[in-house]
């Protein structure tokens, strides 16, 4: 048990004189070598104290030669020690002056516990509890380690891995780990590789004292990582405020100078006279009502949630609120608002009453002109009606027709610009549309005749295709028509190709006629490749193997592009010579089985 004793002490007094040490070395102070010798004159407990208490104790024997003197620091120490909360059982100065080994040794074990362990805690347990189960928690990782306390679970202790988190792990066969713990957290060895390896029973204090080191050290590190965490928040919440406030001033002078322009556009603004005039001024109003309006609207409302946004971030971090430049406030934007609407007014009541004067002046001048010309116009629809005969007959008969309706067009002009006419434009419209209706049916079923490579049901399906996508009733499609005409039955372009094939089909047109788009679709029905026939392709491309290389697919000189993406896309495998294979058997059964538009 003596034995036992003195090896603790021994472990106690070299941990102890370290931990000491880290305090002096750390203020520029030499360290010690002996407790025993060197706190006995007092000096190095003062300025220990000092340390610890981050104050001065106040003038003392700063080279004390008689042992007067050197009680006098000593016991100034002690006092320091006790003003701090720390009670002080059966010690004095003459103790320290002597060097009574087993007190010195419990006064500092007070002051570990005192300015370095008590402070530990965790859920609220004791500092000793709140440390042991601090060292759990950072070893629970680890299966093969069980920590019950600091004597008896801690023979195996203290491992620090080069990413600085701290384990539990066997010591007895890596002494270097804990020069880790130097090297990467700054901590100082406090214990030799004997004091945990070398007894059954390590000394606890010792222990915990090296315990409460790496505890305060990632402390530290957790603090740092807490403070850079605040402030690269903080720096983002700045950031994000700037922005945001940023985007307000942008957004907010645009919108002021788009109020500002729309009345300096009307205010410019002059009625010609003509009805045609107070109508396109009339329908642009009326656009810019439904659509730059309401666009306005929305910018006004996104534009006051900003404002609002960057009030609240710094508000909640209590940073000084925004104010924005002279002119860019929200009740500035009030103010053009309330402006815009009052000249929105003026602005419809002008364009109303010059609609309301141009209509009663056309409406006296030209209702007798009016009515004549209704009455053309009914025979002209009268006789498009009574067409019969062959086809030709009947196209030769319509574009007869049709090259009336040129003389029709300028007798309307004038009457065409009232209102009350409408129901004669209309009428005239609708003759013009049956005969450019009846003469594209007419034209389109002489193209549809001529092609006997299609089935019936492929003809419907086609023209009834182009007719859907003929938006304008033009018989003829712009790309972007033919594009969805084409999706639409399943065939798919590059962009690039789709514009080569465009270029090619419009011709002199300017556009795709029903013409064009038919003999497309032949060329394309003719062109489609059949499961069997892609087979016998990659077949003869292999030379009859049942797998192709890409050897294969070079020699057939393939594109580049069309090698890449097979590779990538055949399922594939080596052989003993660590050649690719490709299985395009397996790959043509997978294609053909989710492309159904190839079969």
């Amino acid at each position: 048990m003596d034995s036992l004793e003195s090896r603790s002490r021994d472990t106690q007094q070299r941990t102890f004189c370290k931990w000491l040490n880290t305090k002096l070395e750390a203020n520029g102070y030499p360290p010690m070598s002996s407790l025993v010798k060197d706190l006995s004159d007092g000096v190095r407990l003062i300025q220990l104290m000092e340390i610890m208490g981050d104050t001065s104790l106040g003038r003392y024997n700063k080279n004390p030669r008689m042992r007067v003197q050197k009680a006098e620091n000593v016991n100034k120490a002690l006092e320091f020690i006790t003003s701090r909360g720390v009670k002080l059982t059966n010690i004095g100065p003459e103790d320290i002056i002597d060097g009574n080994l087993k007190l010195i040794l419990g006064m500092i074990w007070t002051l570990i516990l005192r300015f370095t362990i008590a402070d530990i805690s965790e859920e609220g347990l004791s500092a000793k509890e709140g440390l042991l189960l601090w060292c759990q928690r950072k070893t629970e990782p680890y299966k093969e380690v069980d920590v019950q306390d600091f004597s008896h679970s801690v023979p195996s202790f203290i491992v620090i891995g080069q990413t600085c988190s701290i384990t539990i792990s066997s010591t007895r066969h890596s002494p270097t780990r804990r020069r880790l713990a130097a090297e990467h957290l700054n901590i100082p060895q406090l214990l030799e590789v004997e004091d945990l390896c070398d007894s059954a029973h390590p000394d606890e204090r010792s222990v915990m004292t090296y315990i409460a080191s790496f505890f305060h050290a990632f402390s530290t590190m957790d603090q740092a990582e807490t403070e850079s965490r605040r402030v690269e928040k903080f720096a983002e919440l700045m950031q994000s405020a700037w922005l945001i406030r940023n985007d307000y001033e942008r957004r907010i002078r645009l919108l002021l100078a788009a109020l500002s322009s729309i009345q300096s556009q009307w205010a410019s603004q002059v009625f010609t006279g003509t009805y045609t005039d107070a109508k396109e001024q009339s329908a642009e109003f009326t656009n810019y009502k439904q659509t730059t309006k309401r666009t306005w609207v929305i910018e006004r409302q996104d534009v006051a949630t900003l404002f609002g946004n960057v009030q609240t971030k710094l508000k909640t971090y209590g940073l000084r609120e925004y104010v924005p430049p002279p002119g860019l406030a929200l009740s500035d934007l009030d103010v053009a608002w309330e402006l815009l609407l009052k000249k929105e007014a003026e602005r419809s009541r002008k364009i109303n009453a010059q609609i309301r004067m141009i209509k009663e002046s056309l409406r006296k001048t030209f209702a007798t002109l009016a009515n004549d010309f209704e009455q053309r116009l009914r025979a002209i629809s009268s006789e498009l009606a009574a067409i019969e005969g062959p086809l030709e007959e009947q196209q030769d008969h319509v574009l007869d027709i049709q090259t009336r309706i040129p003389t029709l067009s300028e007798a309307l002009s004038t009457v065409a610009q009232l209102r009350l006419n409408a129901k004669r434009r209309t009428l005239k419209r609708m003759i013009t549309l049956s005969l450019r209706k009846k003469l594209t049916f007419i034209e389109n079923q002489i193209v549809s005749r001529n092609m006997s490579n299609l089935t019936p049901a492929q003809l419907e399906e086609f023209e009834s295709t182009f007719r859907y996508f003929d938006k304008d009733g033009t018989n003829t499609l712009n790309i972007a028509e033919m594009i969805a005409a084409l999706a639409s039955l399943g065939i798919v372009y590059s962009e690039d190709d789709m514009d080569s094939i465009y270029d090619q089909l419009v011709g002199s047109y300017g556009a795709v006629t029903f013409e064009a788009f038919i003999n497309l679709l032949v060329d394309i029905t003719e062109d489609q490749t059949s499961p069997d026939q892609l087979r016998e392709a990659f077949r003869g491309i292999a030379k009859d193997k049942p797998f192709v290389t890409e050897l294969d697919l070079r020699l057939a000189h393939l594109p580049a592009v069309a090698i890449d993406y097979l590779r990538d896309a055949m399922p594939s495998g080596r052989n003993e010579a660590g050649e690719a294979e490709f299985d395009y058997e397996a790959f043509i059964d997978e294609v053909f089985d989710s492309v159904s538009s190839l079969e």
